[in-house]
């Protein structure tokens, strides 16, 4: 079978009003069996994450590559990237941007929602693109975004290099508190790594 890469069109604008880059497609050089969305990093794009999946050894993952809106970032001063959410502080004590994630973990579903029945589903992302990909898997988790409206994949697989979890403050009573949300978040394999060390965590 060839090997395909693609692009998805020059951008979309989702209900909320974020308007996305270009989303790029990685096709499986083998038989179709999972696809993973991979998110890049503050100020990066949807074409290096492609190019960096094309030269990986793995022929039977489809990956889609999209690129995060541009915005003003708190952290940078004001300064205009592409961002998956606005970040200031990562402290404790530093604000989550709730709609910006929930458009952005919204837009990243939107494009796993198509994927066959057959063929397993997952995010991955660097940096900030695994903060966004550990936020959806709290969206995953709970059956719900962060505005109440449900969740609609069935993740399999979430990997987040050298991410961090927005919205973890609140998290762990909001899993307690669901016997759901707990079993989801149970059967959810993650795979974190940071620097030199790696762990591979079954719950959030």
């Amino acid at each position: 079978m060839s090997y395909s890469h693609q692009s998805m069109g020059s951008g979309s604008r989702n209900a909320r009003g974020y308007e996305f880059g270009r989303t790029y497609v990685v096709r499986p050089k083998g038989k179709h069996q999972a696809t993973l969305v991979w998110l890049h990093g503050l100020g990066d794009n949807g074409s290096s994450s492609s190019q960096l999946m094309d030269s990986l050894h793995l022929p039977n993952i489809k990956w889609i590559c999209p690129t995060a809106p541009s915005r003003p970032v708190t952290s940078l001063g004001g300064f205009t990237c592409t961002a998956w959410f606005d970040v200031g502080e990562i402290s404790e004590d530093g604000h989550d941007d709730l709609e910006g994630l929930d458009a952005s973990a919204s837009h990243i579903a939107n494009l796993l929602s198509s994927e066959p029945a057959d063929v397993k589903v997952g995010i991955g992302g660097f940096s900030m693109g695994a903060a966004i990909s550990l936020y959806s898997a709290t969206c995953y988790a709970l059956g719900r975004y962060g505005t109440g409206h449900a969740y609609p994949i069935n993740l399999q697989a979430v990997v987040g290099l050298s991410g961090w979890l927005p919205g973890w403050k609140s998290l762990r009573s909001k899993i307690e508190c669901s016997f759901e949300a707990a079993r989801r978040a149970a059967s959810l394999p993650i795979i974190l790594t940071h620097g030199t060390c790696m762990c591979t965590q079954a719950i959030l």
